[in-house]
């Protein structure tokens, strides 16, 4: 059963375990399990997609009831009024603070955006991150003889696709578990040393307003237990 952390007569939103897709896709043909109908089939009515969260990242994913609702709500992500704030746990010490604003070229799908202007100019990108807590493991990875790792809570300010796990490889601060853009070297010691097979970013909290009420809406998913005993094992304390 997933989780569901918020509903009313006009949305539902989860908290989608990493590895489920949102909804069937040609990039994963034999996958079986989609969020949107495990959503439908617990719920027993329709949903409407209103935005996309990656398939290894947990978190908050929000649906409309409605194709008024969905509308409205898809609407405020299509403006940027949507505040996402997200967790993950990073390779080395980085700043207190930072501003990541770097274009990015769309990423193209060989089997979904054959017909897509290749040649299309980056689009501007905007991530700003605050860092949370640092830990440094007694293990080697490569030439050092310990592993240095910052918990960050991320805020991205554009959606480009995988924004935030393409800007932390920009700044040479991959997030820990991701397989296209990430270090290796860390991703191997995480399986090895944790049992850690799957990305550490995760959709802690959408912020919004309310399509038909006007109130602002916040909400939050917390971490699974599978994260928590990660948190625990490398020395972290859990933000919530």
């Amino acid at each position: 059963m997933l989780e569901i952390i918020y509903q009313d007569d006009n949305m539902v939103a989860i908290n989608k375990p990493s590895g489920l897709l949102v909804h069937r896709s040609m990039i994963d043909k034999y996958e079986t399990q989609f969020a949107l109908q495990q959503t439908r089939d617990q719920i027993g009515q329709h949903v409407y997609p209103v935005h996309r969260l990656d398939k290894p990242t947990s978190g908050v994913l929000l649906f409309g009831l409605n194709s008024d609702a969905a509308r409205k709500i898809t609407e405020q992500f299509t403006e940027r009024t949507v505040a996402k704030n997200y967790l993950a746990i990073v390779r080395g010490h980085t700043q207190e603070q930072e501003t990541i604003d770097y274009a990015l070229k769309e990423e193209y799908d060989k089997m979904t955006d054959r017909n897509i202007d290749k040649n299309k100019a980056a689009q501007p990108a905007i991530t700003v991150y605050t860092r949370l807590q640092t830990i440094e493991l007694d293990y080697p990875t490569g030439r050092y003889q310990t592993s240095r790792y910052s918990l960050l809570s991320l805020q991205p300010k554009t959606g480009r696709k995988h924004q935030i796990r393409r800007h932390m490889k920009h700044i040479f601060h991959h997030i820990i578990g991701d397989t296209t853009h990430g270090d290796g070297k860390h991703n191997q010691l995480f399986r090895d040393k944790f049992d850690c097979h799957r990305l550490l970013l995760h959709s802690n909290s959408l912020q919004l307003i309310h399509p038909y009420t006007g109130e602002n809406l916040v909400i939050n998913a917390a971490l699974d237990d599978d994260l928590k005993r990660l948190f625990s094992a490398v020395g972290l304390e859990s933000p919530n």
